[in-house]
């Protein structure tokens, strides 16, 4: 089947409400807890998940995925297709109609004047985009009037879905961003924190990694929606925290990814106050290795760049024992249970685009070992640390606060120790850890570490813009203000010819094949990135909480126009 095909015969899908709401606001205030606090309001200038989701409430793309990862329009009128003629024959264009009469929150009217803006926002050449990989192949955005929109590709582009459709490439007020551009971005504080949006909400107060208050949008497109008149936003905390909030004393009502081992809770939802809500989709834990030099002997916009190949990781004999030392179905059974899988794979689903992948799920200390010595990775003085060249095999292992983490930091520094590899563990609050903050030295862009252990996920079904944020031109750096995509430093031209191809592939077939390479090049190929489980995701609502849907496609919080008292 080509994806053509699927073009042709695909269907607009409109997410309807659970229930139907007489009045908006009429159900009060609704309370919910992220235990990483968001640190700014504008996903374009963060690819943390608690930023893009937190401002999923406020503002939106032209088209969302759904639950099942199906597309639906938000600010559009349909999603264009090659049948309704919103997509070329040649699959060089795609057109979106913006639904007449939508209005921002202060009551101005959306235009493609808007949607234009956002596209040149995020691809300025002077300044750094967390989500460029989202606008990877355009040549040119252009309003064709004030409603319609028309996007053209360099090349033919099989899935067109990728700019303004899911919560990482929403549509931002040209008037309020319009001198933010390129460098200022990061300066435009009122706008960053306070963004005016076409969501269900807006915000009325931000304290960065604290708490967000909310009010209901009064100009949203639904007048019934949504029912509820005021939201309080916090962030901070734990996971388990924010597990009893919701499961045990009902202070919140929904409380976001609970990376709890699953016997904790269980014991939390006995309490009968909230229940836990639970999903597969493309959650992957792993481990990032620095491909470059992070060391602090080197001089501030030197050190984790290019400039500078890493000592130690740069040999894959080295990132390939790393690996083969962790016993990753351990892993599972001490931090997921039946919530975790444990995975080869940086893309793990939908499983057309998984590859087949499993030569790490079996540990192999000794195996390890061997390969080190072949590096030349001796204990030459008995220490039990193995050297080379007078340098100790020595990594500096960094991840975000969290008990989970905390216990794979553990039992995997007790592996790495059993093959010679001394290994500093240090933990950073989470709301700075995925903060965008270009200033501070600990966020997991900056990386200021050896290796570094996270999770994260993409929009929608297919894997494109997801595999082209390793592409050599999104590596953060100090010239972008360190907010590029690519993490480990990775830069592989094969890698980015071949990311070429699959966004010219129309072929379904043909794309998985092309994506199952991309994501081994990455993995038992180089060893640059580590994946360890393949999570679930694990969130909570209170009984008193209605309408949620859990959906690992796209934001968590992607219909809280839905939401509801349950009376």
């Amino acid at each position: 089947m080509r994806l053509k095909t699927a073009l042709m015969s695909a269907a607009a899908v409109i997410a309807t409400a659970p229930a139907a709401f007489a009045e908006r606001g009429a159900d009060g205030h609704v309370n919910i807890i992220y235990w990483q606090a968001p640190s700014i309001l504008n996903p374009y200038l963060s690819s943390g998940t608690k930023d893009v989701e937190s401002s999923s409430m406020i503002l939106e793309p032209l088209a969302g995925f759904d639950e099942k990862g199906e597309l639906f329009p938000r600010l559009v009128e349909e999603i264009p297709t090659l049948e309704n003629g919103g997509v070329s024959e040649d699959l060089t264009t795609i057109t979106w109609k913006l639904k007449p009469g939508t209005v921002w929150s202060d009551g101005s009217p959306v235009t493609s004047a808007d949607v234009v803006f956002s596209y040149e926002y995020c691809t300025h050449p002077e300044g750094g985009c967390a989500q460029a990989a989202r606008y990877e192949g355009i040549d040119k955005v252009e309003a064709v009037d004030d409603l319609t929109v028309k996007i053209t590709f360099q090349a033919p582009k099989p899935n067109p879905y990728n700019a303004f459709v899911g919560s990482t490439s929403p549509i931002l007020q040209k008037a309020q961003f319009q001198n933010c551009l390129g460098a200022a971005a990061p300066q435009c504080t009122e706008a960053n924190f306070g963004p005016i949006g076409t969501g269900p909400f807006r915000v009325t107060e931000f304290t960065p990694n604290d708490v967000i208050q909310m009010e209901a949008n009064p100009n949203y497109r639904d007048p019934a929606k949504p029912a509820f008149a005021t939201v309080t936003f916090k962030g901070g905390g734990d996971a388990a925290a924010a597990g009893r909030a919701v499961l045990e004393t009902g202070e919140f009502d929904y409380a976001w990814n609970l990376q709890l081992a699953p016997d904790v809770l269980a014991g939390m939802e006995a309490a009968g106050k909230g229940k836990v809500i639970n999903a597969f989709g493309t959650l992957v834990e792993r481990i990032e290795m620095n491909m470059t030099d992070p060391s602090p002997d080197l001089a501030e916009g030197e050190r984790s760049t290019t400039k500078h190949p890493h000592p130690i990781l740069s040999d894959i004999k080295v990132r390939q024992a790393l690996s083969m030392a962790i016993d990753r179905n351990l892993l599972v059974e001490v931090g997921y249970g039946p919530a975790g899988r444990a995975t080869c794979n940086l893309v793990p689903a939908p499983e057309m685009f998984a590859s087949d992948n499993t030569g790490c799920l079996t540990q192999d200390i000794e195996g390890a070992k061997a390969l080190l010595e072949e590096a030349g990775w001796t204990d030459s003085d008995g220490d039990g640390i193995r050297d080379k060249d007078g340098k100790k095999l020595s990594l500096l292992y960094q991840s975000s606060v969290n008990a989970v983490r905390q216990d794979f930091q553990a039992l995997i520094k007790q592996w790495w120790t059993e093959i010679g590899v001394e290994t500093e563990l240090k933990s950073v609050d989470a709301s700075v850890f995925f903060g965008g903050d270009p200033g501070s030295p600990d966020t997991f862009q900056k990386f200021y570490a050896d290796v570094e252990m996270y999770a994260n996920n993409f929009d929608g079904t297919d894997p494109e813009p997801y595999l082209s944020q390793y592409l050599c031109d999104k590596i953060p750096g100090p010239e972008n203000g360190w907010q590029g995509e690519n993490v480990n430093r990775f830069c592989n031209p094969e890698y980015d010819t071949l990311v070429a191809e699959l966004a010219k592939t129309g072929e379904i077939g043909k794309r998985a094949e092309i994506a199952k390479k991309l994501n081994d090049m990455l993995t038992k190929d180089s060893f640059v990135v580590v994946p360890l489980v393949d999570r679930g995701r694990n969130s909570a609502h209170s009984n008193a909480l209605g309408g949620v849907v859990l959906n690992t496609w796209d934001s968590e919080l992607w219909n809280t126009s839905d939401w509801f008292r349950v009376k």
